[in-house]
C-alpha cells in the first residue's frame, strides 16, 4: 500500500478527522536526551511542512515542558485551525519549591525513564472527577489555547501503578469517567479515551464508557501483536485506535548496532535476534526495517494514525519517507512465513 502522511482519516464516531501520520511530542520534553527550544520547534515546523495536522502531547512530557513548546508552535502558525491536539489528564504537576506541601513523590514510574530537560515540577496522580477538570484547564493554560480536541486518560493500569491502580481506578470510575463525558457533551472536547501502553486496560475502561478513541503504545508492533483482539473489539465498536511506540523505543528505527532499546529497556536478547531477522527479511526487499515498522499497524482497519516523535527535523523527515515508501505485499507475506507475524495481523494481500 502506498500512503502520505497528511492523509486523512476519521476519528471513530466524532467529527474529527486527523492525520495517518502524526506526531507524539514526547521527545520534546527531553526524553533520553536533552532537545533544545530551537530544534524542537524545528521539528514541530518539519511535521507541519510535511502534512503532519495531528500532534499528540501529554503534561507528563517534559514536565509540562512539551505543551509550552506546541502550544507556542501552534499559535504562531499561519492555519493552526487545522491541527488536531490530543493531550493526557490524570497527573498533575505543582512546583516543588521550599515550604510548599506536596503530595509524596509518586514510586518510580517503570515507563518513565526520565526528562533531562524536564521543568522543574513534581507529579501527581489524580484521575477524579476535579483532578480531570484541573488538568484540562492547565493544559489550555500551559497551551494558550482555548480548544483541546481529545483528552486521553493518562497511564492508568497496573503496569504504571502496581498495588495502588485499584484506588486509582475507582477515582476514574467514580467521577474521572463523569468528568470527560460531560466535556464531550459540552462540546469543550471532540473525544475522549485511554493513553495507555496496557491493552487490558483500554478493554477494562470499554466496559464502563463509550471510548471514541484510544492511543495504545507499543502493544502492535512488528515485535509484537498480542493486542490485535482489543483491536478487533474496538472496531466492532467504532473506538478508533491510535498506534504509538511503533519502534518499540528504538529499535525497530535503529536497529541492534545503535545499542538496541526495547520499551524502555535495554533489548533482550531474543528481541535481538527477532529484530535481526526482521531487519534480513526487509532488506531482501531493499526496504528499511523502519518503513515496515511504521506503516505495519496501519493493516488493521481500528488504527486511524501512527504516531512517531522526534528531537530534529532529519529524523522526522525520516520517519515521514519511510511511511511513505512503496513496500511490496511480498514482503509482508515473506514476515507472515516466517513467523514474525501473527497469522491475523494482515488482510489479504
Amino acid at each position: 500500500m502506498t500512503m502520505r502522511a497528511g492523509d486523512k482519516r476519521r476519528l471513530g464516531t466524532t467529527k474529527l478527522s486527523v492525520t495517518a501520520l502524526s506526531m507524539g511530542c514526547a521527545s520534546l520534553g527531553g526524553l533520553y536526551a536533552p532537545v533544545s527550544a530551537t530544534d524542537a520547534l524545528a521539528t514541530l515546523e518539519a511535521a507541519w511542512e510535511c502534512g503532519i495536522r495531528y500532534f499528540d502531547v501529554a503534561p507528563m512530557y517534559g514536565l509540562t515542558r512539551a505543551e509550552h513548546l506546541l502550544g507556542q508552535f501552534l499559535r504562531e502558525t499561519p492555519q493552526h485551525h487545522e491541527a488536531i491536539v490530543s493531550t493526557k489528564v490524570g497527573r498533575l504537576f505543582a512546583n516543588d519549591r521550599p515550604g510548599r506541601r506536596l503530595p509524596p513523590e509518586p514510586p518510580k514510574n517503570p515507563l518513565d525513564p526520565g526528562w533531562q530537560n524536564g521543568l522543574p515540577f513534581r507529579e501527581s496522580f489524580d484521575y477524579s472527577y476535579d483532578g480531570i477538570m484541573r488538568s484540562f484547564d492547565d493544559s489550555q493554560q500551559r497551551m494558550g489555547t482555548d480548544r483541546l480536541d481529545i483528552l486521553f486518560i493518562h497511564d492508568i493500569g497496573v503496569l504504571t501503578h502496581g498495588e495502588r491502580n485499584a484506588a486509582l481506578w475507582r477515582q476514574l470510575t467514580s467521577g474521572g469517567f463523569r468528568a470527560l463525558v460531560e466535556l464531550r457533551e459540552a462540546g469543550l472536547i471532540g473525544g475522549f479515551g485511554l493513553g495507555v501502553n496496557e491493552a487490558e486496560a483500554i478493554a477494562a475502561a470499554m466496559d464502563e464508557v463509550h471510548l471514541d478513541c484510544c492511543l495504545l503504545a507499543g502493544r502492535h508492533s512488528l515485535l509484537e501483536q498480542d493486542a490485535l483482539p482489543l483491536l478487533d473489539r474496538a472496531h466492532r465498536q467504532g473506538t478508533a485506535i491510535v498506534i504509538g511506540g511503533v519502534f518499540n523505543s528504538g529499535i525497530l528505527a535503529t536497529g541492534t548496532a545503535a545499542g538496541g532499546k526495547f520499551n524502555y529497556s535495554d533489548a533482550p536478547a531474543d528481541i535481538v535476534r527477532r529484530t535481526e531477522e526482521l531487519a534480513r527479511i526487509c532488506a531482501g526487499f531493499d526496504v528499511p526495517l523502519g518503513a515496515a515498522a511504521v506503516q505495519f499497524p496501519l493493516f488493521h482497519p481500528a488504527v486511524v494514525s501512527v504516531l512517531v516523535g522526534a528531537k530534529h527535523p532529519d529524523k522526522l523527515r525520516q520517519s515521514v519517507g519511510w511511511f511513505e515508501e512503496e513496500i511490496p505485499g511480498e514482503l509482508w507475506q515473506a514476515l507472515q512465513e516466517n513467523g514474525l507475524l501473527a497469522a491475523a495481523a494482515l488482510p489479504e494481500i
